[in-house]
């Protein structure tokens, strides 16, 4: 095995592509070999090899990975969002340490995150192109690392901390803990921030690759889940006066390639040749409308909406079948590919950012301004105004995340963690919860190839 130094580029994408068998393994003797020195030396590699990158998050691949649909759907199945017609294993949080979804979490996110690694240290060290792209490239890849970790820590708590390429070092690292993972997630952000401008560097205007306010929409997401109040507040605020995104007018608007709402997408598939727009799309739409759907919403969430809300009209869709009613999600509308309407996948949005703000104002006792901006998120949706409590407040924004931010990157999934709130919540409506289910199991095929990896609690 070439344990360090290769990477392989498939020549028609020229795109990087590898196996993951161990942690971060490296297949033998790739086809298309060549050593990273010679895919860093040339300035049109570096780009190719920083596109594969985003190619890997699979955003309009039917399957997907860390990067896309996955999270969605079994974060929203663990949570109470989703029912599988199929199975019942996360709906039941009934996971073991062989699930084969655990797996391919893990694995599609290490393999992604040494491509990330191989690209910060040949970019770094290369004189192909300026120190100032050097530095912008390097720092947008530590951003989409510090992404790609923030779902591992969620998902499965404390982590290996992969930041090198030698396979001698990788194949035997240790878990650290969950405040070691947050450490490095908030210094690749912190340098993300310093270092990306606000113009996007993706072409012809898309949000394809992040930008400045990119890495503060997740830096301000991580810091809210750190209950760092003030510093989720100062990043949403600054998003905010930036001037460039604003709220769709309406709830069936939102994930369209054009919307000003998004701050980060990926692109769905651009040609009419494929059978799919977005992975999520093509996953949780039918197939047809003689189909039953494969994924339905979860009765305690269709429940969950208010009267005459916009969003329950619009991102859920009712349908008759046999005699059998279903609920299944339409935030993605398009199972195939629609020129006229294109889609593109969603990575972060104003709508998210303005109930970070109000929980992290709340929280401050800025309950006005909490109040306020809570408000901007019920109004597009068609509801009044929050006439509760100040006590309920935090309950509130809690309820509107639930129904704004449904199956949508397992963020009811993360909430329900973060709040401390998920053996209350999932306990009362699941009566096979377990307390240890709140992480996945580390794969045991990862357990068996490092005897450094310690599995979580109930597995």
């Amino acid at each position: 095995m070439k344990k360090n130094r290769s990477i392989y580029i498939i020549a028609a994408a020229a795109l990087f592509a590898m196996s993951c068998n161990k942690l971060v393994d490296i297949p033998a003797h790739p086809i298309d070999q060549i050593t990273e020195g010679t895919v860093f030396s040339d300035s049109a590699d570096i780009m190719s090899a920083v596109a594969g990158v985003y190619s890997n998050f699979k955003a309009n691949a039917s399957g997907g990975s860390i990067g896309a649909t996955i999270v969605t759907v079994n974060g929203g199945q663990a949570a109470d969002e989703l029912i599988y017609a199929y199975s019942s294993t996360y709906v039941n949080n009934a996971y073991l340490a062989d699930d084969g979804t655990a797996s391919t979490l893990w694995n599609s996110a290490y393999t992604n995150i040494y491509q990330m690694n191989s690209c910060i240290a040949g970019i770094s060290g290369t004189s192909a192109i300026s120190d100032s792209l050097k530095r912008a490239l390097v720092a947008e890849m530590k951003f989409d690392r510090a992404f790609y970790y923030f779902q591992m820590v969620n998902l499965f708590g404390g982590v290996p901390l992969v930041t090198v390429t030698d396979y001698n070092v990788t194949a035997t690292q240790p878990r650290v803990t969950v405040d070691e993972v947050y450490k490095l997630i908030l210094a690749d952000l912190a340098e993300a921030r310093s270092l990306l401008k606000a113009k996007y560097p993706s072409t012809s205007g898309t949000k394809y690759r992040p930008n400045l306010y990119t890495a503060m929409a997740l830096s301000a997401k991580v810091f809210l889940y750190r209950q760092q109040w003030d510093s989720a507040a100062q990043m949403v605020n600054q998003i905010l006066a930036s001037g460039l995104y604003a709220m769709a007018s309406t709830p069936s608007t939102v994930f369209y390639q054009s919307s000003n709402e998004v701050i980060w997408n990926l692109p769905g598939s651009i040609v009419s040749t494929s059978n799919f727009q977005t992975g999520e799309g093509y996953t949780l739409l039918p197939s047809s409308i003689y189909s039953a759907p494969a994924y339905q919403v979860n009765p305690i969430l269709v429940n969950a909406f208010e009267a005459n809300d916009l969003r329950k009209a619009t991102w859920i869709t009712q349908t008759t079948l046999y005699g059998t009613t279903y609920n299944y999600p339409t935030k993605y509308k398009n199972r195939t590919y629609d020129a006229a309407n294109r889609e593109a996948y969603v990575m972060f949005r104003l709508a998210d950012m303005y109930l970070v703000l109000a929980e992290a104002q709340a929280h401050l006792g800025n309950t006005s301004d909490a109040i306020t901006n809570l408000n901007i998120v019920r109004s597009r949706a068609g509801l009044a105004g929050y006439a509760g409590t100040d006590e309920d407040l935090l309950t509130a924004i809690y309820h509107e995340r639930q129904v704004e931010m449904a199956f949508e990157w397992g963020n009811r999934w993360y909430d329900l963690k973060r709040t401390g709130t998920i053996d209350a919540v999932l306990g009362a409506e699941k009566s096979s919860w377990k307390s240890t289910a709140a992480l996945l199991p580390i794969p045991s095929t990862q357990i068996q190839a490092n005897p450094n990896l310690i599995q979580n609690d109930g597995y």
